[in-house]
């Protein structure tokens, strides 16, 4: 596609196969904290993420480390990438070991002018199958932002917590959770590129690497629980290797409140929804 106005990309789809590899998940695993999985096991929430990976190569990358402008998505030359929030409908777990496919469909594009400029929302909406039937249903919100200082400081409270795990995001969490799900965006491991670039004072934390471990915490505290729906965005940035917190609190039945926080106020919430 080669049309300059981004709404013309609504519509363009890719599909992606995926083996599930045991040896992967494992790498996962090591990564996030957590067993080694079995063939058949079921996957871990969000664990999807490190899985169906469109191998772009190396002369298919732009100067910040994501692939070009263009193809599946559309282009947003002169901009920095951010994952912005989502929605996961949780039908049933994918199976490690098990051919899996994944059909991504760009739903929506909208521009918008924010506190820090012209964004581009771009939604995409995920198919996760298998054994010919869906297994997740999910979409991403992704913006796309004008170079501009970053918004860095809380100023929601967070509120009192049932739950809440310390997360300590080193530069090494960082790399492997790149490793893993093959994001080559260097605002997660290039230092120097973060900091005189994009104008971050340090490492920036994954959006998908923090709802995870969100979610994480919420299974942790309640390992019975069947997750039905997860709604998530992020409200700042975080910043390795800063300690935060990823906690929550029950709003009813079937219904928690996550969030991460840091220096008491909210960088990331998400809302989920759950059988007992």
């Amino acid at each position: 596609m080669t049309s300059n106005d981004p709404a013309a990309w609504i519509g363009s789809s890719e599909r992606l196969a995926d083996a599930l590899d045991p040896g992967h998940a494992a790498r996962i695993a090591a990564a996030l904290g957590g067993p080694a999985l079995a063939h058949g096991d079921a996957l871990p929430p969000l664990w999807q993420w490190a899985f169906f990976i469109s191998a772009v190569s190396q002369d298919g990358l732009g100067t910040d480390g994501h692939p070009s402008r263009g193809g599946f998505l559309p282009p947003a030359h002169d901009r920095n990438r951010m994952w912005a929030g989502g929605r996961v409908e949780f039908v049933r777990p994918l199976r490690v070991g098990v051919p899996a496919e994944r059909l991504s469909t760009v739903a929506d594009v909208k521009e918008k002018t924010g506190r820090t400029g012209a964004l581009l929302f771009v939604t995409v909406r995920h198919e996760y199958r298998q054994d010919g039937e869906a297994a997740i249903l999910e979409e991403q919100d992704i913006v796309y932002r004008q170079p501009t200082p970053p918004k860095l400081s809380g100023s929601e409270p967070a509120p009192e917590a049932q739950w809440r795990d310390r997360v300590e995001p080193t530069s090494v969490l960082l790399f492997r959770y790149s490793a893993v799900t093959f994001n080559g965006h260097r605002i997660h491991y290039d230092h120097p590129y973060v900091t005189t670039v994009e104008g971050y004072p340090g490492l920036v934390v994954h959006g998908p690497l923090i709802a995870t471990e969100m979610v994480a915490a919420f299974v942790r505290a309640h390992p019975q629980a069947r997750l039905k729906h997860l709604s998530y965005r992020g409200l700042r940035p975080l910043i390795s290797p800063t300690p935060f917190h990823v906690a929550g609190r029950l709003d009813g039945p079937g219904l928690a409140r996550l969030w991460a926080e840091q220096d008491g106020t909210l960088a990331h919430q998400a809302e989920l929804r759950f059988e007992a």
